[in-house]
């Protein structure tokens, strides 16, 4: 069975979008290799896995765009604290939260380079 195991950003600025998941998230960036790449920590915890970024080699998505290829979703601990970071960190909202039925809460953004990203906070085990 494929399973995905890991994922990339691609940023026109890797800096500020470093900075952005730095805010948001808590990860951690390192670069590596020749060709400017970083690898990303997103912590601890299973299931889960580590990133990279690198610098964009094309257009970003226009606003307003659907969505072409996949989406990243993160879980959080609370939606709502989060979509508030969201704002504060440089990103914007494209769905705002929105009711996943007997599983929790779902909203999605865009990052500070054009990026959509979803946030996903599961409902406590005893209410699923």
């Amino acid at each position: 069975m494929g399973r995905i195991i890991h994922f990339e950003i691609h940023a026109e600025e890797p800096k500020r979008a470093a900075e952005f998941y730095e805010k948001l998230f808590g990860w951690k960036f390192t670069t590596w290799g020749a060709q400017t790449y970083w690898v990303i920590d997103t912590g601890e915890g299973s299931p889960g896995i580590n990133g990279g970024m690198m610098r964009r080699k094309g257009p970003p998505p226009a606003d307003g765009q659907a969505m072409n290829g996949f989406v990243n979703i993160i879980e959080v601990a609370d939606i709502d604290e989060h979509i508030k970071r969201i704002a504060a960190a440089g990103g914007t909202m494209v769905i705002q939260r929105q009711t996943v039925e007997g599983m929790g809460y779902s909203a999605y953004f865009r990052d500070t380079e054009g990026n959509i990203v979803g946030i996903f906070q599961a409902l406590p085990a005893s209410t699923q």
